[in-house]
């Protein structure tokens, strides 16, 4: 009787996007929510509340995509200087470059016959993709993506800092501080278990990391805002 193969889910695919969004709506939610806290704790009035968390948003979700999308390019030049790189060695010198792909896999743990067949049979389906997997770490999965990258920093971004900035609208001055801090909290928790689950980690480590820095964060921006009587 046949067995059925195993499906296994994997969570790997997920890397280049799921870095970048949980960058973002993490940074969005912390940062907002600290520049609120720190406005609010100077005793600005609400307009000056408000502006400052909306100028937040705009300059922020503008920053990550402009950050995202410069550091991931320079991961993108690199990976392709790589391959370009590896497509001339392999044209000028196939042989030498054949031994090293054996080479590999030996020291992954074949045995030298093994391993010479398994490099011919790959580069003789494409010797660059073996290469720049197996040489380089360079896959489908992992290669760099400016634009996705900056498009999602920049679409999170903006929706965790929308969330203390609605906060910040809905209560009245006096109680922005307590309650953007709590619930600017609790969106943290929610995001570390989110990001955890889809990574397939534990929730809740997820949880606790992200809510303790958002909670220093916003901890060390009041007391400022209280001392200097300033908006930071």
């Amino acid at each position: 009787m046949r067995s059925t193969p195993t499906v296994e889910t994997h969570k790997s695919h997920r890397i280049g996007w799921l870095r970048a969004a949980v960058l973002g709506a993490n940074d969005g939610i912390v940062s907002t929510a600290s520049l609120i806290v720190g406005v609010a704790a100077a005793e600005t009035g609400k307009n000056n509340v408000l502006i400052a968390g909306l100028a937040g948003l705009v300059s922020g979700a503008i920053s990550m995509a402009a950050g995202e999308y410069v550091s991931v390019s320079s991961q993108s030049d690199t990976e392709r200087a790589d391959l370009e790189l590896e497509t001339k060695e392999l044209a000028t010198m196939p042989d030498e470059e054949l031994k090293e792909l054996q080479q590999i896999y030996i020291e992954r743990g074949l045995d030298p016959e093994l391993a010479h067949e398994v490099a011919q049979q790959l580069t003789a389906r494409g010797a660059l993709s073996a290469h720049a997997r197996d040489e380089l770490g360079i896959s489908e999965t992992t290669a760099a993506r400016p634009v996705q990258a900056a498009l999602a920093s920049a679409a999170t971004f903006s929706v965790g800092a929308a969330l203390p900035l609605l906060t910040a609208i809905i209560f009245p001055i006096g109680r922005i501080i307590g309650m953007v801090s709590v619930l600017s909290l609790v969106f943290l928790a929610a995001l570390g278990m989110l990001a955890a689950k889809a990574g397939g980690a534990s929730v809740i480590r997820g949880a606790v990391r992200v809510t303790f820095w958002g909670a220093l964060a916003m901890g060390l921006t009041a007391l400022v805002g209280r001392l200097f009587g300033a908006v930071v």
